[in-house]
């Protein structure tokens, strides 16, 4: 299920992010890394205003955050762009209720204690979308037991904080088990669908089959299917099997035989997915901003992708 990905301007840039009613542009904004060590705060703020402003200008109306990204101050920046009306309600913003990270505390009770920071550093008495965050650090059972996280991101829905509510998360199997339990709009994945890695294929089809709005998160792995040598050893958030490197290094030099950058093609293979409504890129200033548009530009023959699908390291090497 692939296609040619939109590019700024086509009609398919703009798309129904699932049955949720709402309208995301094709790649997302991420806010993760909007928080620089030693960066003074007003050389932090001009970043942020000018990448907003620039944000506003561009195809892109989706920004995803987290009541932990920063610390708790990419919300406060956001909030703070709103408030200064250099971002309007044309922009659709996605957060995340997070466990308690000192203590590890993931009950519902944390949920609720930390939708009110959110909502307060935002500025807003609501959000068009609400995700439990990161479960892995929790259990299924106890995610879903009475009283738990899961109960209450649904009373939240129902209380009208949250437009709709979805998870958000990694280890695919684990978020297949949230998704067929039917109480979510919405799904966030990240490095499970990648160039080298497919293992989110089954929660895929399945969140498309109930018609939930998908988002893809790191189609990069976290750097390894770029250009940048410090990431070349790692996928995700550790060290890369050599099964994983010998096919990143494959890549790397089919695309540079093509004359394309392999972050290209990492990036457009989330967006040529039918069933992927929008793809998270971290993005933390303008320079940023425009290589990643600059990538979605790039022409990728249907040869170069089939020679790419043939260096991808078998399943077994994620399920390991």
């Amino acid at each position: 299920m692939t296609k040619q990905p939109a590019r700024p301007g086509d009609d398919e840039w703009i798309r129904e992010y699932g049955s949720t009613g709402i309208r995301v542009s094709a790649l997302c904004l991420g806010t993760s890394s909007w928080v620089r060590a030693g960066e003074d705060e007003p050389t932090a703020l001009r970043r942020i205003a000018d990448l907003a402003v620039a944000t506003a200008e561009s195809p892109i109306n989706f920004v995803d955050t987290s009541n932990i990204y920063g610390g708790g101050v990419s919300e406060q920046l956001i909030g703070d762009l709103f408030r200064n009306e250099i971002w309007d309600d044309s922009i659709v913003l996605q957060t995340k209720v997070d466990r308690d990270v000192p203590t590890g505390d993931f009950s519902g009770e944390q949920m609720w204690r930390s939708l009110e920071q959110s909502l307060e550093r935002l500025g807003v008495d609501r959000v068009p979308v609400l995700f439990i965050h990161d479960p892995e650090n929790t259990t299924f059972e106890a995610a879903t037991e009475d009283g738990g996280p899961v109960e209450a991101l649904v009373e939240m829905k129902r209380q009208g904080l949250a437009e709709n509510i979805g998870v958000s998360g990694g280890p695919a199997d684990l978020m297949l088990q949230f998704v067929e339990t039917g109480v979510f709009d919405t799904l966030i994945n990240h490095n499970r669908m990648t160039l080298l890695d497919r293992s989110a294929d089954q929660l895929y089809d399945e969140a498309a089959r109930r018609g939930m709005g998908i988002t893809n998160a790191a189609p990069y792995g976290a750097g390894i299917l770029t250009d940048d040598p410090r990431f070349a050893h790692s996928y995700a958030y550790g060290p890369a099997a050599p099964e994983v490197i010998r096919s990143a290094d494959r890549m790397r030099e089919i695309c540079r035989e093509a004359g394309i950058p392999l972050a290209a093609a990492a990036l457009q293979y989330s967006m040529r997915d039918e069933r992927i409504h929008s793809t998270v890129v971290g993005i933390s200033d303008v320079e940023r901003l425009h290589a990643t548009l600059e990538l979605v530009d790039v022409h990728i023959t249907e040869e170069t992708w089939a020679a790419l699908a043939a260096e991808r390291p078998p399943l077994e090497v994620w399920q390991g």
